[in-house]
């Protein structure tokens, strides 16, 4: 809280998300995460505490401390299957939102099946946690970093590998200028647990998120959770507001909760579990690489690319691009004296030269030069306040905006709920990162966008902008440096064109990106469910 230290991992013992205010539970003896959440406030003034739980047990304990309390927002993903699995309250469900000056200040999404995989976590934070987040504005995000919920543990029997949790990390960093403490909470499989350890320190340190592994449609028992909670909170959110109502073949709430509670294992937790070891995550040499005019002097932190060495822009260009592949460099940012030549060249040589899936994000008004998406080997999403007639299919994609990239409300949210599915589930080799001229995007913004968009293609991400937009290079640098985004301050709620614009949008790309999904897709009569 006093800047010393940009973030932070407790490896402690015991855990302490279940323990009470007059008693122990669940091997928790002092609430290590709610204690700390209160003395931030006390001494340091922290008006807005984020509280993430994604240990697969439900953190009971936090949820009583802060029930009634507007200035803690709890979030907690729990292994739940219809209040079977310990422990085993009601009030662990969806439809617990927190009492009276603290309703909508307690989400809980419940796992009422095993086996949740990394999509179904993904889609979840997509979807729910990073817009109310976002909306929130905490001032410190706690992390109930319980590693129970990755692959091969006893206790969870989920299907998240360790990777996942590189991402999720990554995907908090940005809120609360970069204050994010993640304590340790459970975990009983010795192989997976210091693993998901591993890559969420890494990830602290500012390592390049590795490319994120087995991405496939949520769930349906996932994607019932996922509705059911965006329904009950869209009256608290205004991110939410656009929310489907309740699923009405929701199984969530028809099943007979009167029955014993003691299950029999499965047949997958009986049977041993096998995964492949995390890849080594390998730091480049060079973190960040800037092509500036001569008279723009280079960032500290940054790395000056001479075109001494390569006097043709374009090949100085296609050259940098060759030592990203090759993790010579991690990321970079060119001024050029016009972007859309630019953008043609890099495109070019990057799907054809070196056989990389491109993803594209051109930010303002404007013409995106870019042809033959077809193929699938470059995906365009093009942020504009004009309405866009044309729609060039699943690989081109325009996001309209009234007030374009000006409005914070709804550019994070058209970035959070459509661009980051889309870019997860693309995963690209490489992502070119376009701001056009006026474009109107403000720099807290723009570095927000660029700090979210390093969680893919391992960090490799080119920033290219005009060359009269000079005022933007400090900003943009301190983001490619992993510094984190300031605060975009508490969200007015989404202009309701663009609510309607988003959602309309959405439901069109569904059937081709299934990380966009928020609803349980209606299944014909008399289908059983596999």
């Amino acid at each position: 809280m006093t800047g010393k230290v940009r973030n932070g991992m407790a490896l402690v013992r015991p855990p302490g998300h279940h323990s009470m205010h007059s008693a122990a539970s669940g091997f928790c003896i002092f609430n290590n995460v709610a204690i700390a959440a209160r003395y931030a406030q006390q001494r340091h003034g922290a008006k807005r505490v984020l509280i993430v739980d994604w240990d697969i047990h439900h953190g009971q304990g936090v949820q009583y401390c802060f029930e009634d309390d507007p200035s803690v927002l709890y979030f907690s993903w729990h292994r739940f299957e219809h209040q079977k699995f310990w422990p085993q309250l009601k009030e662990s469900d969806f439809d617990t939102v927190g009492k009276e000056k603290g309703a909508g200040f307690n989400i809980n999404v419940p796992w009422n099946k095993v086996g949740m995989q990394n999509s179904d976590y993904l889609s979840v934070f997509f979807h729910i946690l990073l817009p109310v987040a976002y909306e929130f504005c905490p001032d410190l995000v706690l992390v109930s970093a319980g590693f129970d919920s990755a692959i091969g543990d006893p206790e969870g029997e989920m299907r998240a590998t360790p990777d996942i949790f590189a991402h999720l990390t990554h995907l908090l960093m940005n809120l609360a200028e970069g204050k994010v403490c993640a304590v340790l909470e459970g975990g009983y499989n010795l192989t997976s647990l210091p693993q998901s350890v591993c890559q969420t320190v890494h990830t602290l340190l500012g390592d390049p998120a590795p490319c994120p592994a087995n991405l496939d449609a949520p769930c349906k028992s996932a994607l019932e959770s996922l509705q059911c909670v965006r329904s009950v909170h869209r009256t608290y959110w205004s991110c939410l507001r656009h929310a489907a109502d309740l699923p009405t073949s929701c199984s969530t709430k028809h099943i007979n909760t009167a029955e014993g509670a003691d299950q029999e294992p499965t047949e997958e937790s009986s049977q041993e579990i096998f995964w492949p070891p995390p890849m080594k995550r390998v730091f480049p040499p060079t973190r960040t690489a800037v092509v500036l005019p001569d008279d723009v002097a280079c960032p500290d932190g940054c790395k000056r690319w001479s075109l001494l060495e390569h006097p043709d822009p374009q090949l100085c260009l296609s050259a940098l691009v060759d030592k990203m592949v090759k993790n010579e460099i991690c990321n970079g940012l060119v001024l050029v004296p016009d972007v859309s030549v630019a953008m043609i060249c890099l495109a070019q040589h990057a799907v054809a030269a070196l056989n990389k899936r491109l993803l594209v994000v051109c930010v303002g008004d404007g013409m995106v030069p870019i042809q033959g998406t077809e193929d699938g080997k470059t995906l365009v999403v093009h942020f504009s306040r004009k309405e866009s007639e044309e729609q060039r299919g699943k690989h081109f994609i325009t996001v309209h905006l009234t007030k374009g990239c000006g409005d914070a409300s709804g550019f994070i949210q058209a970035v959070l709920s459509l661009l980051l599915p889309l870019g997860y589930e693309y995963d690209p080799g490489l992502v070119l990162l376009v701001q056009k001229p006026d474009s109107g995007v403000c720099d807290s913004m723009w570095r927000q966008l660029t700090g979210l968009l390093q969680g893919l293609a391992q960090g490799h991400m080119l920033v290219v902008m005009q060359e009269d937009e000079r005022k933007h290079i400090g900003p943009t640098c301190s983001s490619l440096l992993g510094i984190a985004a300031p605060s975009l301050g508490q969200l007015h709620s989404l202009l309701p064109e663009d609510v309607e614009a988003l959602e309309r949008l959405r439901r069109r790309l569904t059937p081709d990106w299934k990380l966009l999904q928020t609803t349980v897709a209606e299944e014909p009569r008399g289908r059983e469910e596999l």
